[in-house]
């Protein structure tokens, strides 16, 4: 089967579900993974709500199945948040959100229908400013995340955690930007020894990695494929710095004596690395061989989709929907010629490949906190 290319809905968060599924069936993909975070998560970069998440029921799932089977989409949800660190009281309630995304998903037949939920880990700096603070989290991660993976489990649903360092974070005064635990193939692989369950697995965003000078083809080839459900299609292209270099992140220091050493300084707490983000094949080049990425996903037995997280500097960035509709076509058709068969119409999605959302007539269930998983 080919592979589908999906959208990850939080270039739409001006636009309601009806609107965003016109958009995509206007770019011409697959499907949707809809973002669902909290309407009052401390988060405002790149965030949508898509779904009704404190009314949602057994006949809520079947609308939303009905509603995407007219569109011939398919789609999964997902909330990105610090669940093992930051705020305490934020903390519990990003963990409680996820608990009911998860039962969300399983109203809408979880595995069955492939409707997965995606999430960050966070990363609890308190643990990681002692010595071993790295293993310790990794142990925090396990006390938190192994009720929940249980809970997903007992539901027949797949957690998924993207890769973003979400190096933006912190203040640009700390001078560490590593803060979601999941930003590094290395703890990929520790997590699922501390917590065996099949039920979660990645979305892999090559783009974190290119920054970070690690080659993404060298990550799949080291990659378990049985956890890999999901590839985010965002690129970057690396700016050279002359001044900070291009391993650590700008760092900020007194304004008066930055300017007088005529040094650069961080704009923002996100404008730390050296990088700007881009969709392939629009407007920019990027420092990624999507070929070569492709062909070793290909190789490895990937069969998932391939969503585009557009956060691209001249497309989402803009704040303008043509450029954000634009920015999405051009990626369709910069991976189109990768990852289907020639045909007398171009290279395209074969239809005949595509298969409806089964209707689960799951019954209802009560939402449950961590504190019921206890």
């Amino acid at each position: 089967m080919a592979h589908p290319i999906w959208i990850m809905t939080s270039a739409f968060d001006a636009l309601s579900l009806d609107e965003t599924i016109h958009k995509a069936q206007e770019i011409g993909v697959q499907g949707l993974d809809l973002c669902v975070f909290r309407g009052d998560g401390q988060r405002d970069d790149f965030v949508a709500t898509h779904l009704d998440y404190e009314n949602f029921g057994p006949e809520e799932a079947v609308r939303v199945i009905e509603k995407f089977n007219q569109a011939q989409l398919r789609l999964s949800i997902g909330a990105f948040e610090n669940l093992i660190g930051g705020d305490p009281a934020h903390r519990i309630k990003n963990q409680n959100h996820l608990l009911a995304l998860i039962r969300i998903a399983h109203l809408l037949g979880g595995d069955e229908n492939d409707v997965k939920v995606g999430t960050f880990v966070g990363y609890n700096h308190e643990l990681g400013n002692q010595e071993g603070g790295f293993e310790k989290n990794l142990l925090e991660y396990q006390k938190v995340f192994s009720p929940i993976i249980k809970y997903a489990e007992d539901l027949g649903v797949t957690v998924l955690y993207e890769n973003c360092p979400m190096e933006g974070w912190r203040s640009e005064k700390f001078s560490g930007t590593y803060n979601n635990l999941t930003g590094v193939l290395a703890a990929r692989k520790l997590m699922y020894e501390l917590i065996p369950s099949p039920n979660h697995g990645e979305i892999y965003d090559p783009s974190h990695d290119v920054w970070q000078h690690t080659d993404p083809v060298e990550v799949i080839q080291h990659t378990d494929m049985s956890r890999l459900k999901r590839i985010h299609v965002k690129s970057t292209r690396n700016l050279p710095d002359p001044f900070w270099g291009n391993m650590y992140p700008t760092h900020a220091v007194n304004p008066e004596l930055a300017k007088k050493a005529g040094i650069p300084q961080p704009s923002s707490s996100w404008d730390r690395h050296h990088y700007e983000a881009t969709l392939p094949g629009f407007g920019l080049g990027d420092s990624m061989d999507w070929r070569a990425f492709v062909g070793k996903l290909k190789e490895k037995g990937f069969d998932g989709p391939f969503e585009i997280e557009n956060e691209a500097v001249l497309s989402k960035q803009t704040g303008k929907m043509g450029a954000i509709v634009q920015g999405c076509k051009a990626a369709v058709q910069n991976l189109a010629p990768l990852l289907y068969e020639l045909n007398d119409e171009g290279w395209q999605y074969p239809i005949s490949d595509y298969f409806p959302l089964i209707d689960p007539s799951r019954k209802d269930l009560a939402r449950v906190t961590m504190k019921d998983l206890a």
